[in-house]
């Protein structure tokens, strides 16, 4: 009886002690305890769903609230012309699909053999019309239509991309004046510009980075000489096999026609800048990417024009696909793009800070601890690269890494996840019918190879002679015997 009344005393006592806050203070910290149990407040939870709202909700949203019901396209062509941001685009056909489960046509090397014309024997894999389906279709070329219908479905948009020819060949001699011997005999691009036929022979291999690029990549002429008609005739060409020419030098709004093209979501289309190169800056200037042209090599206003007329056939091309451009852009809505321009720039930025080291700042390759995904380098600039924030979750940091991996290893990747039984070391077909061996282990690290004496473009892909013009002449010797 007196052990009930002292327990009774003490509870009371206690109770009267304690007051009103510390009561709700013990209430708290039983709730906090029990939330802990049930994992509530686990922190890898929460950082969990923060990343999943930011990679999946507001892409789901965005894409229902603007594209409707339409059904997204997964055959597509992109032909990859050089130097024009065409890397950041095969990295977004890339993403889409390797996160839907797509096939794509791969080259046996980096390259469909380029620059010969493409030929469906070199995608790896093909055995024949309809033996696979194949839904992408995105590494260098040059274009040759009715041999990438023998791989690709009746229904395929093809689409591809193209930049000012003058900011077009001042990246060229940045990246190409080692193996182009028209660049290589010039003193610096304005050198070249001030008279290209001093310096050019047409039938030097790998001289076509040096004249008319986009409409050699298009699969036409680039050493015919320009007439209104031909230009007429080769655009005209170019119409019949594109559903969409996207402009380099806008390539936000590129992507939001290609969005609504394609019926993408909007992530599918956001992207960092991949490939590009650092230039000598300016007394304090910083890096500068593809958008600056004219911080690489300053050029005066004739040698600019000077660069026109000697890429008369791409300049042809550019004028006429960048009028098309904003025509579409028209249709579309001038207020209505302005809006999703906004929308993509906002998205990036978050992803940026979400993903991306710095700010999203790109970085030297030396810098990027992970060698794995640091960019290769070549030419006379170093290419940069990105690094991942530090403690993402796994699911979070594979998804960023796919927005900076760079093109080469990507390509490897995919290639491991369609053929996983047999990993050769890469091979590139030359014009002889020979194959060469690679050293793979300096392109996937993003290192130069030093003592070789066979000329490679900037993937290690062997660069092999124009013979288009060559085999003119001898098809010429034969019909004069």
């Amino acid at each position: 009886m007196a052990f009930r009344r002292t327990a009774r005393r003490m509870r009371w006592l206690g109770c009267h002690r304690l007051g009103t806050v510390w009561k709700a203070l013990l209430v708290f910290v039983v709730i906090a305890f029990v939330g802990q149990l049930l994992g509530f407040f686990n922190k890898s939870w929460m950082q969990t769903e923060r990343q999943r709202s930011v990679f999946a909700v507001s892409s789901e949203e965005a894409q229902s609230s603007a594209l409707g019901s339409c059904k997204p396209h997964t055959h597509v062509m992109f032909l990859k012309t050089h130097k024009t941001a065409s890397s950041t685009v095969l990295n977004m056909l890339y993403r889409f699909g390797e996160e839907r489960g797509l096939r794509f046509a791969l080259p046996l090397g980096y390259q469909f053999g380029y620059p010969l014309p493409f030929n469906a024997h070199r995608v790896k894999g093909y055995r024949g019309l309809f033996a696979s389906e194949f839904h992408i279709m995105g590494n260098h070329m040059r274009f040759n239509r009715p041999e990438v219908e023998k791989v690709m479905p009746a229904d395929t948009f093809y689409f591809s991309i193209l930049r000012d020819p003058v900011a077009l060949a001042e990246s060229s001699y940045a990246y190409y004046k080692a193996v182009a011997p028209a660049f290589k005999r010039a003193k610096g691009l304005g050198d070249f510009a001030n008279d290209p036929g001093r310096y050019y022979e047409p039938r030097m291999r790998n001289n076509h980075y040096a004249r008319n690029l986009l409409w050699f990549d298009f699969g036409l002429d680039h050493n015919a000489n320009y007439s209104a008609q031909l230009a007429r005739s080769g655009e005209e060409a170019v119409r019949r096999s594109f559903s969409l020419i996207l402009i380099s030098e806008y390539f936000d709004q590129s992507m939001v026609l290609l969005r609504h093209a394609l019926c993408w979501p909007l992530d599918a289309v956001v992207s960092f800048s991949l490939n590009a190169r650092q230039q000598k800056p300016a007394a304090g200037v910083g890096w500068v990417g593809k958008s600056n042209p004219n911080a690489a090599f300053m050029l005066t206003e004739e040698q600019r024009q000077s660069l026109r007329e000697w890429n008369a056939l791409d300049w042809h091309l550019y004028q006429a696909f960048n009028h098309t451009f904003w025509k579409e852009v028209e249709r579309f809505g001038m207020a209505r793009m302005e809006k999703e321009v906004a929308l993509l720039r906002i998205r990036r930025e978050v992803l940026a800070r979400a993903c991306l080291r710095d700010g999203g700042k790109p970085v030297e390759a030396s810098r990027i601890r992970d060698k794995t995904i640091r960019p290769f380098q070549s030419g006379l600039v170093k290419i940069l690269g990105y690094e991942l924030q530090p403690g993402l979750d796994n699911t979070t940091r594979q998804a960023c890494l796919r927005m900076i991996r760079p093109e080469i290893q990507y390509k490897d990747l995919l290639d491991a996840s369609q053929f996983p039984k047999a990993q050769p070391v890469p091979r590139v077909l030359v014009g002889s019918g020979s194959s060469v061996r690679r050293n793979s282990s300096a392109v996937r690290t993003g290192e130069k190879l030093v003592g070789s004496s066979v000329d490679r473009d900037w993937d290690r892909s062997r660069l092999v002679p124009n013979l288009s013009l060559s085999l003119r002449g001898v098809e010429r010797k034969q019909r004069q015997r």
